[in-house]
């Protein structure tokens, strides 16, 4: 992180810099997260094909937008978030590439979607990013993004769900994530905390840092759900089928059809 800072300090911002720390920092917590971004953009096109239109919902630093192109050069993304440092550092890896479009808005806001610049999307795709929300909010959130896919389009999320039959499985999952995690800070990784830390500490990040906290306060987990309930609101929201299409001992990828 340090070509960063200062870099940042030099009035030239290395914005993909930023994004690749935040990428790392990401790994340090699911080192298979390119796994479930390769199996997602799969099935993106198989539902899609090429050149899907992709709404990348709570985009953060725009970590799925990125893959996308680079896997979809025809592709085009609308990035969604509230977060104004993790917007920037989108916005500005992102700038001057007529695919990408980025929006803010708060989508516990009942008329997010107002904010979007279409009606209908070939894919809506989220990563990591809702867990924070709770089931009744989360429960909403699906039914107003069921509209927003065409027919026979799909929307995926890829994110913690736990399945609270399984202590034992569940508790020794966790003990050897937590123990590699030890071993991978041991050698120099940066946690949420930290990354954070250095953000505020940037010239040019320390004030969008400062209003994502007066926004968000500090990082909170929902409910975490388990894949069976995904499953089945997203089926109540409106979409024909859904089920898991890629799953880890504590994280999965749902996907439903609409």
């Amino acid at each position: 992180m340090t070509d960063v800072t200062e870099t940042a300090a030099e009035g030239t911002t290395d914005w993909r810099a930023w994004q690749d720390s935040w990428d790392r920092q990401q790994e340090w917590y699911m080192p298979d997260r390119e796994e479930r971004f390769r199996v997602m953009l799969d099935m993106v096109e198989a539902f899609a094909g090429p050149a899907p239109r992709v709404l990348d919902l709570a985009c953060g630093t725009g970590s799925i937008t990125d893959r996308l192109l680079k896997r979809f050069p025809d592709a085009t993304s609308v990035g969604v978030d509230l977060d104004p440092a993790l917007l920037a550092i989108a916005r500005g890896t992102f700038q001057g590439d007529e695919r990408v479009s980025f929006v803010t808005a708060d989508l516990k806001d009942p008329r997010w979607t107002e904010a979007l610049p279409h009606t209908t999307y070939d894919a809506v795709l989220t990563a990591t990013a809702l867990h924070w929300l709770h089931s009744e909010p989360l429960a909403a959130l699906y039914g107003q993004l069921a509209p927003l896919v065409r027919d026979g389009g799909v929307f995926m999320n890829a994110d913690h769900m736990i399945d609270e039959t399984t202590p034992r499985i569940n508790a020794a999952e966790r003990a050897s994530r937590h123990a590699r995690m030890d071993r991978a800070r041991g050698e120099g990784a940066v946690d949420w905390a930290e990354w954070w830390a250095l953000a505020a500490a940037d010239p040019v990040l320390a004030g969008p840092t400062a209003r994502r906290f007066e926004i968000y306060g500090e990082h909170a987990d929902g409910d975490m759900p388990s894949v069976a309930w995904h499953a089945g609101a997203l089926r109540s929201a409106g979409f024909g089928e859904a089920r898991a299409v890629w799953r880890s001992p504590s994280d999965a990828l749902v996907l439903a059809v609409r």
